[in-house]
Order: C-alpha cells, then sequence, then structure tokens
C-alpha cells in the first residue's frame, strides 16, 4: 500500500505558524517537530523514505526542505550558517500565504531566460541532498568499530571528557561512556549508543537501552545515522523516565559539518565589478 505524504507546498503555513510560535527562529529540528506535530503527520508518513536505496532522509524532510528554501525566495524566511532559520520582517507580519503564488513567484522570477536548466532554488536543494545522501552513505559504509570512534571524536569535540568506546556483547547494546562537564562545575556521566543503518528505530529499542543504562549513568545518548519513529521519540522523553537524547542521520551530519569533521565548506565570494567613470577622466 502506498502512503500519501503531503506535497511540499503544504509546508509552508505550517512552517510560519510554528516559527511564530517559536518566538521567530528555531532550527531545523524544531521546525520540523513542531510542522510535524501541527499537522498530526502519522509514523507510516513519517517512515517513507525520499530515496532508500542512498540515504536515510525521510520524504516528509525532503519536502519541508524545498517549503523552507521556496519561503526563503520569497523574503519571508532566513537562515544562517549554523541552520537557525528566522522569520524576516515580512515574514513576520505574514499572516498565511497562497501556496502556489508563492510556487510561481520563485520559479518565474529564478528561472533563466530561454535556458531549459533547473532554476536556482532547484540546484541549492539539489547540491545539499547530493553531499548529505554522499555522507550517510560513507557514515553507513564504515566498520562499526570506525563509527564507534567517529562518535566518540564527535563528543570530545563538544565538550566530553574521557570518552571510551567499551561496545561488547552482552553489554545491553552499550558502546561507550563519557563525562559531560558544563562550566567546569557541574558533570553529568553519560552512557551512548551507535545505530548505523538506514530505517527507523523505534520505541522498543529506546526502551532496550534505557534499561541498559538504568543505574550507569545520568544520561542516555542514542546516535544513528537513519531516524525516529514517533513513537520512539516520545518514549525518550517520557515522564517518570531517565531521559534519553536522540541523535538522527540529519543532525549527525549537521554537526559533523559544524565541527568540520570529514567535511570542507568552501564560501565562494561573487565578484562585483563597476566603472569609475570619473577615475579614467582623470587619467
Amino acid at each position: 500500500m502506498t502512503i500519501s505524504v503531503p506535497t511540499f507546498e503544504n509546508y509552508m503555513n505550517p512552517i510560519l505558524q510554528v516559527l511564530k510560535t517559536l518566538g521567530g527562529s528555531g532550527t531545523i529540528e524544531e521546525i520540523n517537530n513542531k510542522v510535524i506535530e501541527v499537522m498530526r503527520l502519522s509514523d507510516q508518513q513519517l517512515e517513507v523514505l525520499h530515496n532508500p536505496e542512498k540515504s536515510s532522509q525521510t520524504e516528509v524532510e525532503y519536502r519541508l526542505a524545498w517549503a523552507r528554501t521556496y519561503l526563503k525566495k520569497y523574503g519571508l524566511l532566513e537562515n544562517s550558517s549554523r541552520g537557525v532559520w528566522a522569520l524576516t520582517p515580512t515574514g513576520r507580519q505574514t499572516e498565511k500565504v497562497n501556496p502556489k503564488e508563492v510556487r510561481r513567484y520563485v520559479q518565474l522570477s529564478q528561472k533563466p531566460t530561454n535556458t531549459p536548466s533547473l532554476d536556482s532554488s532547484t540546484e541549492e536543494i539539489e547540491e545539499e541532498i547530493a553531499w548529505r545522501d554522499e555522507l550517510l552513505t560513507t557514515l553507513i559504509a564504515m566498520a562499526p568499530p570506525a563509527f564507534e570512534r567517529l562518535v566518540q571524536r564527535i563528543l570530545r569535540e563538544t565538550g566530553f571528557i574521557q570518552v571510551e568506546v567499551t561496545g561488547r556483547s552482552g553489554d545491553g547494546g552499550i558502546d561507550g561512556k563519557g563525562i559531560l562537564r558544563l562550566g567546569g562545575l557541574l558533570s553529568f556521566h553519560v552512557i551512548f549508543q551507535c545505530k548505523k543503518y538506514q530505517g527507523s528505530v523505534s520505541a522498543a529499542q529506546v526502551r532496550d537501552f534505557r534499561g541498559a543504562m538504568v543505574g550507569r549513568a545520568d544520561k542516555g545518548l542514542l546516535i544513528t545515522t537513519g531516524n525516529f519513529t514517533k513513537a520512539a521519540v516520545q518514549e525518550a522523553t517520557r515522564d517518570g523516565a531517565p531521559a534519553i537524547d536522540l541523535i538522527d542521520g540529519d543532525l549527525l551530519i549537521e554537526k559533523l559539518k559544524e565541527l568540520g569533521l570529514g567535511i570542507k565548506t568552501q564560501k565562494i565570494e561573487v565578484e562585483q565589478v563597476s566603472v569609475d567613470a570619473e577615475w579614467f577622466k582623470s587619467i
């Protein structure tokens, strides 16, 4: 049975609505989670992958990216290099848009004259998807011990100390441990688990991990190259149970990019040329 997923135009107004409730700005993760909640998308819809053979990005995430980019081209959103999206002054004053009008405006304004190639919005997203897919493919192809060492490096780069990879059979799926030091005053003992595969991590897997960490650490961290079901996210923050932080493939990619681990980012400035007529007159 084919699962129907809303088209990217359907996410435009929910994105605007969500950003207003978030105070005008939010990370991709915050925006996506809130939009999913507002639109009441089902687990079945959230588990549909955009390209199962190449990456673990879901179709919903893919279409949300399109919607954000179109709203940016329309002048309602802006984003920083750290993945934070915000309403522009025009966006803050806009309650609702006509998605068909936004799409028509962007496609007409960006399409090169007499050129049958993709418009710049399409190219921007396709380039973003290409390097993300390549990175996920690379991560999935890593041997388990190498992936665990990568996670160890990420944790060290983000402020953890005494990070050890301890993964071994019969240890309840725990792959390592470390200590997060905050401000040189507070310390939290953290146990982490790495799941290197495509597809979704279920609520049952989150519960199993919690069972293995109880009494051994203050917090748990579950990292996957895939994604988490809605039930898994709810289970991770269930009232009365030790909280578990979840890092999915998209967030893992963003962190690698932010830390510059295996990712090289080149910013090319566009050369602007103008003629100084007065200079020529002075010769």
